[in-house]
């Protein structure tokens, strides 16, 4: 892992591998195919400072969702380690004391909130069972009205249901809900692409807000390599189940070197396409991810593929101190 700060990390996730097994179809049981597995994470290995935005970004069934809820616990690692600040592995912790140190943001607020609970409610519901508040009704009371200032909201919406909330406000609800344990981590699982933009802009200023406030970190999952560009310290590039390419905000979005990462960029909409790379567009459709892939996982899709990229997997080569790649061409492209 690329590290730039000298003080223990806040999270460490080392060599997390996630498979899940998959049934046979009546299909695959007349032709004799047996039982195989989906390989969604592998070998992930990263870390998230204090008070830092970490993006993760790639194409859908990439695994960063899955290395989300791996993370926070939603899903059971199949091998790895997911270890705290304080050195302590996150499975050592209890479901309280996790939910205390991380929380999670959906893509879908509407389906995260219960529409028969008052936005009032959903957010004492939080307080109350994370114990984050005093027991006493005045002080939950008065915390939710903090929770909803902080996430900018006004106090009117705390009689209101989530049906009679705008889809930008009931993201800014879980957010709170998010918060209202004090947790040092929040991972955002897409948290704006059911967004249009002006509200986008606005969820993507409040996470910014809240870190320089409250010196939450965050782990931002999306596909939208813009976003990630405006909110991210650091990036990671995740391709069918592991990471390609990673590096800070600036080696990622002007001097990428893998050829997906670069590939990804050429299809940000820009004035001129006539200045597109053309060697940089990516063609093709992700590879099955049952099959098993000896060499690099690009492969099939890398203009700048040849023989030995198909025979040797790639490691994740030290391009700079803050920059890694996993390809075996790096100094020939």
């Amino acid at each position: 892992m690329v590290s730039e700060s000298h003080s223990p990390a806040l999270l460490t996730v080392d060599n997390l591998e996630k498979r899940f097994g998959s049934r046979r179809g009546l299909g695959d049981l007349l032709m004799g195919k047996k039982a195989g597995f989906l390989h969604a994470l592998k070998g992930v290995s990263l870390h998230v400072n204090q008070g830092e935005i970490v993006g993760v970004v790639g194409e859908s069934g990439c695994g960063k969702s899955t290395l989300g809820k791996c993370i926070i616990g939603l899903q059971k690692p199949s091998s790895g380690a997911v270890t705290w600040s304080d050195g302590r592995s996150m499975d050592k912790y209890s479901r309280f004391e996790r939910s205390t140190r991380i929380q999670m943001v959906f893509q879908d607020p509407y389906s995260s909130l219960n529409p028969r609970f008052t936005i009032g409610r959903v957010l004492k519901e939080a307080l109350a069972t994370h114990h984050a508040a005093a027991s006493n009704k005045v002080d939950r009371a008065a915390e939710v009205d903090r929770l909803l200032g902080i996430v900018g909201l006004p106090l009117s919406l705390k009689e209101k249901f989530p049906h009679a909330l705008s889809g930008g406000q009931r993201q800014r609800v879980s957010i709170a809900r998010a918060l209202a344990v004090n947790p040092e981590l929040i991972i955002a699982d897409e948290p704006v692409s059911a967004l249009d933009a002006s509200v986008q802009a606005q969820i993507i200023n409040l996470f910014e807000e809240i870190r320089q406030k409250l010196k939450v970190a965050f782990l931002f999952v999306a596909h939208d390599l813009n976003v990630v560009k405006r909110v991210s310290d650091r990036v990671l590039v995740m391709y069918l189940g592991e990471i390609v390419e990673e590096g800070t905000k600036e080696d990622i979005f002007s001097q990428p070197r893998h050829p997906y990462t670069r590939a990804l960029l050429s299809a940000i909409p820009i004035a001129d396409p006539s200045v597109r790379n053309p060697s940089a567009i990516l063609e093709g459709e992700l590879p099955d991810p049952h099959e098993i892939i000896a060499g690099c996982a690009f492969s099939s899709r890398c203009p700048y593929v040849v023989d030995r990229c198909r025979q040797s997997h790639p490691d994740l080569t030290s391009v700079s101190d803050t920059q890694r790649a996993r390809c075996i061409r790096l100094a020939e492209i």
